[in-house]
């Protein structure tokens, strides 16, 4: 439900409260006091079937005997009666509910299950039940049992434990810090991160969103809202339960290596949100974030007026993978003019622990006018030479004196010391200040890494090759084939099959049953000047390696049937009771210089699938390095991937090793996470080792386990994916009017440059008519917006034209966060107008508005606009004057029917 009716949560007009109590400690009398204290300005019922006065306030014994219907019902009463109260504010047409008590339950059947379907049935939305309530401190309300109220401010803050949320609040209140919300989630019954990120992405009293969180629910709502919120505005999070342990009942190293917390940290990272380690660290990447803009590097210059902390700032930066700023020959040579000799003479600027004002500013100036740098960090240590006042005003007004470009650096400050002018004339300058240089670097880093990740989410992945090709129809068979037969793990056969048809290069293998057969096998290969390895083939040993089952490089038919005859015993030996159907015949692969590398399919209960990728080898585990991205990816997204990974080093040249192919790995992971969207029934996947070097990638060996397709996530689209991946299924040919055909498909994000050339040929009346103003630029952060989508909530179609790869025209179409409305927008090139290119593009998104469930489209169009004021009235658009701006027209479809798939 997303956004339905969190405005009545965090502003409403009228508040029941049911359960008060005048007992001390009960959560009664604190919801009572904390609603007083905050000076609620609306209307505020008590209801208490008990107690008929509360602190001299005259309740009423039951929710019907309020006179009015509250916006906003809080309920502290005893679980036992806490379903009945919901479903009779539901009847009543209560917007919300706020359910402190603990105890209800969960799963079907629970009182907690019966409360959400009351709710459900009438549109009422639920926060909790076993939260701590509300604070929203702008509408003077405070519906929690916090200790205090902390003021208004526009850090909005979502907690899944109450405690965490009480304590942050403490924390705020101490430091004056001020929120627009403070939410605290509970049990999540109803409202949950994707709503409250939906509702604080677009709320202008938020500046930032901080999150704490312990496990996600709806994963594939929560990763578009995040998605969406990050676009918006910094969104920090940090959540618990980090510790790593090896899964012993993996039966895959993929699977084995994916820890929970991993997965959690790459879904994080691909919607945008800065991760930080600790509760202080979340004020601290806000405060960062809210008072300076992005930037573009990530080298910083350290000034300070001594050395030894100017140091420890280096050894930070270092430890937090920041980069040093060198100085140019320009700034040497004005710091020679302005600073006493014996300065350092390289950075970090060490002017010397006698610098007065003037010596600062000199320094500051210097530096902020140096290119070599991205950043500065200003450090003063106090001393009896001068005042740290003194120096704080030099770098406040050297700083009201920037230039244009300067003003794009980013300057942070460290006052040690409790000298209350220097701060006080930093905070009125909007100069984030730290107590300590290991503070400071951490808000660097975090400034770096909140922009490196927008920056992420706007670049434009290099195009796929021509010869990516996949053959899903062999592989569905594949896996069809071993779900018939109830085959829980595909065989060494089906395996090599499954990977030839994505055009993973994997060694060719046979299977014999005996000693004597592998033999047989092994003798052409033997004759051609080969090498053969054997591998114990089981389907009940998950690692060959524990068995002392594989043989390498074995160079005649003797060595062959003896090294057979040895797995197969010792096999038998080491699982008596396991199904032992032979070896696997394969010709030894010699790379000497290549690297051994792990590529697979991990599962995650909450994300689904999960890409794995690094080092590999039979110690694999022990190594563990190994990161983790969420599919769909393209090569950027897989090169990320490969480059978070240690391993990542010794792909490039070293000593007499030439470098590896990195795009050929990054093109199995591409072709790994498109597996994983065509065959959704694959549930672990594992190549280890994957080889690689300068002539490209081979797998020596790989596991895959199959089970039928879980829907892990709601709505339409991929049953399993956290990300909603391309929607292939909309695809398809239409006919011209000129009798030619269009191929019409979604757009990719690698699209930039077929977008650039199409603007190309819209003239500049059409492009105002469409954008509703003269547009002479199109930048790459505009057109990232027209191509980077989240096709769980967008999509936009254009026509190609097959022969020359021309776009013809595009429709696109946003739903809403309450999948309610979705707004369409269209353009086709100029000189393509009257071949019905608009009318088709129009039906097609009309069906897949239908199949998203939305139940209106609706659009804005110039008056004098009339060919498309007509296309929407043929089509059955409502057309009507914008009550908001008489130059435009308001067109509106009501979508009628069943969703029906495409």
């Amino acid at each position: 439900m997303s956004t339905y009716h969190l405005q009545q949560v965090f502003r409403p007009t009228t508040v029941a409260v049911v359960g008060g109590s005048p007992r001390d400690r009960s959560a009664g009398r604190a919801v009572v006091r904390n609603l007083r204290a905050a000076g609620f300005p609306g209307q505020i019922g008590w209801v208490s079937p008990r107690y008929s006065e509360i602190d001299g306030v005259r309740t009423v014994a039951r929710l019907t005997d309020l006179p009015w219907v509250p916006d906003l019902v809080v309920i502290t009463a005893p679980a036992r009666i806490v379903p009945r109260i919901v479903s009779i504010a539901a009847r009543r047409g209560v917007a919300a509910a706020i359910i402190l008590t603990a105890g209800l339950g969960s799963g079907p059947g629970s009182p907690a299950a019966r409360m959400e379907a009351a709710a459900r049935a009438k549109g009422m939305r639920i926060l909790g039940p076993h939260c701590l309530g509300v604070i929203a401190p702008h509408a003077r309300l405070n519906a929690s049992i916090a200790a205090h109220c902390p003021q208004a401010g526009d850090l909005a803050l979502i907690s899944e434990s109450s405690a965490i949320a009480a304590a942050l609040v403490e924390w705020g209140v101490a430091r004056s810090v001020g929120f627009s919300a403070v939410v605290s989630l509970g049990d999540t019954l109803d409202v949950d991160f994707g709503d409250l990120l939906d509702y604080f992405a677009t709320d202008y009293r938020t500046r930032a969103i901080l999150l704490y969180v312990e496990r996600i629910g709806d994963a594939r709502k929560f990763m578009s809202a995040a998605r969406a919120a990050a676009r918006a505005k910094p969104v920090v999070v940090v959540k618990s339960g980090r510790q790593f342990r090896i899964n012993p009942n993996a039966d895959t190293h993929a699977q084995a290596l994916a820890g929970s917390d991993a997965v959690y940290g790459a879904a994080f990272a691909r919607a945008g949100l800065l991760r930080v380690g600790a509760l202080d660290e979340l004020f601290a990447a806000a405060e960062t974030l809210g008072r300076l803009g992005s930037f573009p590097g990530r080298r910083l210059a350290i000034l300070s007026n001594g050395g030894g902390v100017g140091q420890l700032a280096v050894d930070q930066l270092v430890l937090r993978g920041g980069t040093l700023a060198e100085l140019s020959a320009k700034t040497l040579e004005r710091l020679d003019q302005s600073l006493p000799q014996g300065w350092s003479r390289s950075n970090p600027v060490d002017i010397i622990v006698d610098a007065d004002g003037p010596r600062y500013a000199a320094a500051i100036e210097a530096l902020l006018d140096d290119p070599e740098n991205d950043a500065l960090l200003v450090v003063n240590v106090p001393t009896a030479f001068t005042s740290s006042a003194d120096a704080a005003k030099a770098l406040t007004r050297a700083l009201d004196q920037r230039n244009r470009y300067q003003r794009e650096k980013p300057v942070f400050a460290v006052w040690l010391g409790q000298d209350d002018a220097a701060i006080a004339a930093l905070n009125a300058a909007r100069v984030p200040t730290y107590a300590t240089e290991s503070d400071a670097v951490r808000g660097f880093t975090h400034l770096v890494r909140y922009r490196e990740a927008q920056a992420a989410l706007m670049e434009t992945p290099p195009s796929l090759p021509e010869d990516f090709v996949v053959d899903a129809g062999i592989a569905r068979a594949v896996v069809d084939d071993a779900l018939a037969a109830g085959r829980r793990w595909l065989d060494p056969v089906a395996t090599n099959r499954l990977l030839a048809a994505y055009g993973i290069p994997i060694v060719p293998l046979q299977v014999a049953a005996t000693a004597n057969e592998a033999a047989l096998l092994a003798d052409p290969l033997l004759a051609v000047g080969r090498t053969v390895t054997l591998k114990v083939l089981s389907s009940d040993i998950a690692h060959k390696s524990d068995v002392d089952g594989v043989r390498l490089n074995l160079s005649s038919v003797a060595a062959v049937r003896e090294a057979a005859t040895g797995i197969l015993a010792r096999a038998r030996a080491a699982h008596p009771n396991a199904l032992i159907e032979g070896v696997i015949v394969q010709p030894t692969v010699l790379r000497p210089k290549a690297r051994e590398l792990i590529a697979g399919i991990a599962d995650d209960p909450v994300f689904g699938p999960a890409i794995v990728f690094g080092r590999g080898g039979t110690a694999v585990e022990v190594i563990n390095d190994r990161e983790l991205a969420l599919p769909p990816l393209d090569l950027r997204l897989a090169h990320e991937l490969i480059g978070r990974t240690r391993v990542s080093r010794i792909l490039k040249a070293y000593r007499d090793v030439p470098a590896a192919d990195e795009r050929a790995v990054a093109l199995v992971l591409v072709k790994l996470a498109q597996l994983a969207a065509d065959i959704p029934e694959i549930t672990e996947l594992d190549i280890n080792p994957l080889l690689a070097d300068r002539d490209g990638v081979i797998a020596l060996d790989a596991r895959v386990a199959v089970a039928p397709a879980r829907k892990l996530h709601k709505g339409r689209g991929h049953p399993r994916f956290a990300i909603f991946p391309y929607p292939k299924e909309w695809e398809r040919q239409i006919g011209l009017g000129d009798g030619t055909h269009a191929l019409v498909r979604p757009v990719r994000p690698e699209d930039d440059a077929l977008f650039r050339a199409f603007f190309a040929r819209v003239t500049d009346e059409d492009l105002r008519l469409r954008f509703f103003q003269s547009v002479k630029h199109f930048s790459h952060e505009f057109i990232a917006r027209l191509t980077q989508l989240d096709y769980a909530r967008s999509i936009a179609l254009v026509a190609i034209d097959p022969k020359t790869g021309d776009m013809l025209g595009a429709v696109r179409l946003h739903a809403d966060a309450d999948y309610e409305r979705g707004e369409y927008g269209i353009l086709i090139r100029s000189d393509l107008k009257g071949h019905g290119i608009g009318w088709q593009l129009m039906r097609i998104m009309i069906e897949y508005a239908r199949w998203l469930g939305l139940k209106q489209i609706e659009g804005q169009v110039l008056r004098e606009n009339r060919t498309m004021l007509a296309m929407c009235q043929s089509l059955g658009f409502g057309v009507r004057p914008d009550p908001d701006d008489a130059t435009l027209m308001a067109v509106t479809l009501p979508i009628m029917g069943e969703p029906r798939p495409a």
